[in-house]
């Protein structure tokens, strides 16, 4: 009677403590795992294809951050379908437009009266990767639309890379300034300059014949 008085008093007994090569194999587990399910990413550029950053992206997030922000009365629209690399088709306040991205012009992939020009396919794909089903913002310049009845817009991706930009930086496309949309023309200029003198893109191709 004394003895189960004591243990009464003293309470339940403490749980068992793991031994300690148990607990530092299953941490060992743990942080493989983790690696794993990081491997071949990278961080967020700008927020689009669902926040993930091809491995061989060429700017930095230093540059990409240092590139305009989007006004703030930038207009938040869904895209629902990508077209090429430079035009998508986008929700717009409750209204389906097709929407032409402002001062940069990407190579030809979707005529079919002409066969696919050179790296077509590539900023289609790109503009897939980063665009489709993604919510971006929009802004617009001195003249709404163009002769095809196309929003014209600048875009920016989720957390804020301006995608004209990225456009033009990674090599994806040319320089397309037609007045009065000049806002961002000397960047576009810049960055494309810096593209094709580092080869990125089209520009390997092109130089390369």
């Amino acid at each position: 009677m004394t003895d189960r008085l004591d243990r009464r008093r003293r309470g339940p007994r403490a749980p068992l403590a793991l031994p300690a090569r148990v607990l530092l194999t299953l941490l060992v587990l743990l942080v493989a795992g983790l690696v794993a399910g990081c491997e071949g990413l990278v961080e967020d550029v700008g927020g689009g294809g669902g926040g993930r950053a091809p491995a061989d992206l060429e700017t930095s997030a230093a540059e990409r951050a240092a590139w305009p922000e989007p006004p703030k009365d930038a207009v938040a629209v869904k895209v629902q379908r990508v077209v090429d690399g430079d035009t998508f088709v986008a929700t717009v306040r409750n209204r389906r437009e097709r929407v032409r991205v402002i001062g940069v012009d990407t190579p030809e992939s979707v005529d079919p009266n002409r066969p696919d020009e050179p790296y077509g396919k590539e900023a289609s794909n790109f503009a897939k990767h980063y665009l489709d089903g993604e919510t971006v913002r929009l802004a617009g310049d001195a003249e709404p639309r163009d002769r095809y009845g196309r929003l014209l817009a600048y875009v920016w991706l989720r957390d804020g890379t301006f995608w004209n930009a990225l456009l033009a930086a990674e090599g994806y496309a040319q320089q397309l300034t037609i007045p009065p949309n000049v806002t961002y023309a000397a960047l576009f200029r810049r960055l494309v300059a810096e593209a094709r003198r580092n080869d990125r893109g089209l520009w390997a191709e092109e130089n390369q014949r």
